[in-house]
């Protein structure tokens, strides 16, 4: 018995995964945006003057994998890091007026992969699709979670 790709749902996940990220790639370019760049922005673009340990926990990415986005962002002039008034060794992060102009077209061309790669599912089935995926997801955290 071997490994069936079609059949391997990991395999299937990554593989859309990349596909996605491609399309977000090719359409937030022009923006002078990359896609690892998004996730942040999102965050931003939600509720500034968060801090680095914050939008670590809240995207679910590495430490140092975020640190290198946000000083490439800092120097593409998209944000801004400024003491913390509580505590002066927290760094909070702000948005740029560069940044902020950027969100609609940005959510436009996140929405438009979003929308192509749906468009062969009925709205039910993508109603079911993106439940199912988020039920996926809490499972692999799930088991993340759990002590080995």
């Amino acid at each position: 018995m071997g490994f069936e790709k079609e059949t391997s749902a990991g395999y299937l996940a990554n593989h859309m995964a990349r596909l996605f990220a491609a399309g977000l790639q090719r359409r937030i370019k022009p923006l002078g945006l990359a896609p690892g760049q998004f996730p942040a922005l999102l965050a931003l673009w939600s509720r500034e003057g968060r801090t680095q340990k914050e939008l670590v926990s809240l995207l679910d990415i590495e430490q140092a994998t975020l640190a290198n986005t946000l000083a490439r962002m800092e120097r593409d002039g998209l944000i801004q890091r400024r003491p913390s008034e509580e505590d002066g060794r927290v760094q909070k992060i702000f948005l740029t007026e560069a940044a902020k102009v950027l969100e609609a077209p940005a959510i436009e061309a996140a929405l438009a992969t979003n929308k192509a790669a749906l468009s062969g599912l009925s709205g039910e089935e993508q109603i079911q699709f993106l439940k199912l995926m988020r039920r996926a997801i809490a499972g692999l955290q799930k088991a993340e979670d759990a002590p080995s």
